[in-house]
């Protein structure tokens, strides 16, 4: 079915020659990444090496690397899908038939085992860290997932080509299923058993660095989300333009509220008070049940290319106010921050003035249009 399995290792000497035993009974491409292992585990791979793809590097870098390379090999090798197993004997690999199983019928999907994190034996720092990474999954995603530090997964390989992934260690799991998800793929939780034996299973998480690398990340791809996933999700959906085109439309709504909308957007945009003109516009407007769309629509006349404009007519329109003060401007390249603190009153009396006209001329404007164009409804 285009699958292979992936085994990354490091320093896994007594749990890895069971785990390849048990992995060679139900897949018969199986790729082992040696992650710079300094114990015995080179020889175990070569023990395995007439039945294994080997990948082997030094020094250790991490076992995002050693996915990665893992995922390379998988794609020269033609596979379309890579299953990954850690090789610390917590996995059973008798849970890839449940993997196969779940691939047939999510052929495009990201397959996550889920284990029982209620389970007994399950240690209480694990299931303390899923909880903290599902949460924060969904926050940057939008999906809710049961298990997203397992490290019993089918990724889809064509996927991952398309993707700048930077990290290289543990966070690596993290990074690669968020991204995978702001690409839209699915994701389908696949059941699995896990087994923490104390006696044999040795984990190379490291809680303080390793923790603080996950953070960093998680606090990273939050601000990404924020400001950019999280926004073209809702504009591919439809769901932001509908909601603007509801609320602009708004059949139920008066021209006469239409057209105050508008008249108020103009003025909160040109009244000078830059930096709190949304701030404050958008609660007055809520207030006063204006339509909020066309408000902001409106007081977007502010846009960069306009402020100049809107600055040296404030300045024209302040004159009289200052009477023989006044700054005289001949054009709005001649206007400096300096010239804003030098003759503060005359600008903000100005700019008052302005606003007002504006947003009166912009409410007769948009009210003479709408009456002309748009029949109310009883």
């Amino acid at each position: 079915m285009g699958i292979c399995v992936i085994v990354p290792t490091y320093n896994n000497e007594r749990t890895l020659a069971r785990v390849l035993d048990e992995v060679l009974c139900y897949a018969e491409d199986v790729i082992v990444v040696n992650d710079g292992a300094t114990d015995s585990t080179p020889d175990i791979i070569d023990s395995f090496a007439d039945r294994v793809t080997v990948v082997a590097y030094t020094p250790n870098h991490g076992k995002g690397l050693a996915l990665q390379q893992g995922f390379a090999r998988a794609r020269q090798l033609g596979f379309t899908h890579a299953l990954t197993i850690d090789s610390d004997g917590q996995h059973f690999a008798s849970d890839i038939p449940r993997f196969i199983e779940a691939h047939r019928e999510h052929p495009k999907a990201m397959l996550m085992g889920s284990r029982d994190l209620n389970a007994e034996g399950m240690p209480g720092k694990n299931s303390f860290a899923n909880r903290f990474s599902n949460f924060w999954f969904f926050v940057e995603t939008g999906i809710r997932l049961p298990d997203t530090q397992t490290g019993f997964r089918l990724y889809p390989l064509k996927k991952l080509q398309r993707l700048w992934l930077f990290t290289k260690r543990f966070e690596f799991e993290v990074e690669v299923i968020v991204k995978l998800a702001w690409r839209g793929v699915r994701f389908i939780p696949v059941p699995i058993h896990v087994k923490y034996d104390p006696d044999e299973r040795v984990s190379h998480f490291r809680p303080g660095p390793d923790f603080t690398r996950i953070s960093l990340l998680n606090s990273y791809l939050v601000i990404l989300a924020l400001l950019w996933h999280l926004p073209k999700r809702l504009i591919a959906g439809g769901r932001i333009l509908k909601i603007i085109r509801d609320e602009a439309i708004n059949p139920a709504e008066s021209n006469l509220r239409k057209a105050a909308s508008i008249g108020l957007g103009v003025f909160f945009g040109i009244l000078p008070i830059w930096g709190f003109q949304l701030l404050i516009g958008i609660p007055t407007a809520i207030l006063m049940r204006m339509n909020k769309v066309l408000f902001i629509a409106a007081a977007n006349i502010s846009v960069p290319p306009m402020i100049p404009v809107i600055i040296y007519v404030s300045y024209l329109m302040g004159k009289p106010f200052v009477g023989a003060e006044s700054l005289t401007v001949l054009e709005p390249s001649e206007l400096s921050l300096a010239n804003i603190h030098d003759n503060f009153v005359q600008y903000v009396s100005g700019g008052v003035l302005l606003a007002t006209l504006a947003g009166i001329a912009a409410f007769l404007l948009g009210w003479g249009l709408l009456t002309a164009g748009r029949t109310e409804k009883k």
